[in-house]
């Protein structure tokens, strides 16, 4: 009589390049500490925005609104870290299988479409200015950029212990680059007030406006590469085909899809072509050391392979159509 237990596999711990050994409580107190600190920011942010947008209506100064709407990138910054985490913990469901990490990347993209906008209009608003300069009310940009500069401190060290996260170090740099240029702000307000050189004030709106340019372009990018399921950034496609072509029993590689479904969560699948005599349990042991390369090495957490023998047509590496009405 046969007493081995059918699933009994002593070797096969499903661990799929995870660490499932951690702490639970401990990552859970974690997730709401950064939950609290996140909203407190969110809050300190509005609350800096509005300042700023009074204060540079009242002082007259191109230069706040335009560091304002610098702020609106540090607080939607903000908002979309909050809700990667709150989605990272939403089940899948058979409507959303893959989750709701995409509602961060939606955000993303509007935050960056508003912006550019919001550049245009500094941009044409400064050129007025350039031509005809306006007189600025030193004092009222001084003490505005300077709660600006206060506030943004230290939401931004307030965010250090919890850097760790993507997410979250990204809205940190935002929110200490913001501080930068709000330091600018006071020392434009220093120079108007002393020399009424109030040219500096649309001089220095073109600068900010530069640098949420350049954020928005980066959101942009980011977002096109998510929404067209391009191959993520920082991941080598030739050498993830290398390394899976490396790895012993693997003879070939086709059909290879790399993409993320938000930032830093990678996914992959594709067919690698085995020896048809091989076992089934061979099989999953090459699965399991792929999914763990793959893991540790590009930062891949999902991973779906097809296993394929010589016998099985293969196609070229980027195959998906051949089968597809059009």
């Amino acid at each position: 009589m046969n007493n081995e237990k059918p699933h009994d596999h002593p070797d096969h711990k499903h661990d799929h390049g995870h660490n499932h050994d951690h702490d639970h409580s401990h990552a859970g107190g974690h997730v709401h500490v950064a939950h609290d600190k996140l909203k407190r920011g969110i809050f300190l942010g509005f609350l800096i925005l509005a300042v700023e947008v009074i204060g540079g209506i009242w002082a007259n100064s191109l230069a706040l609104l335009t560091d304002a709407a610098h702020m609106l990138t540090d607080v939607m910054s903000l908002i979309v870290a909050y809700f990667a985490m709150r989605a990272a913990t939403a089940p899948p469901s058979k409507i959303m299988t893959y989750g709701r990490h995409r509602i961060t990347i939606l955000a993303a993209l509007f935050n960056a479409l508003t912006l550019i906008g919001i550049v245009f209009y500094v941009g044409a608003e400064g050129y007025k200015r350039l031509l005809n300069p306006q007189p600025v009310e030193g004092p009222i940009l001084f003490i505005a950029a300077a709660i600006g500069v206060a506030v943004n401190l230290y939401i931004g060290l307030g965010l250090r212990d919890q850097s760790d996260n993507v997410n979250i170090r990204s809205a940190m740099l935002h929110v200490l680059g913001d501080a930068v240029a709000s330091a600018g702000v006071i020392v434009a307000g220093i120079i108007m007030y002393f020399t009424g050189w109030y040219i500096v004030d649309p001089i220095l709106s073109f600068f900010i406006a530069l640098l949420v340019a350049v954020s928005a372009w980066r959101v942009l990018k980011e977002t096109y590469i998510v929404l067209m399921e391009g191959t993520p950034a920082g991941i080598d496609f030739d050498k993830v085909v290398e390394t899976i072509r490396s790895i012993p029993g693997v003879k070939e590689v086709h059909d290879l899809h790399i993409w993320s479904l938000t930032s830093n969560r990678n996914a992959m699948s594709g067919h690698i072509v085995v020896d048809g005599g091989m076992t089934v349990r061979k099989t999953q042991e090459i699965i399991r050391k792929l999914e763990k390369i793959v893991a540790e090495q590009f930062r891949i957490g999902h991973v779906t392979i097809q296993v394929e023998d010589d016998e099985h047509p293969h196609d070229d590496m980027f195959a998906i159509d051949r089968d597809w009405k059009h």
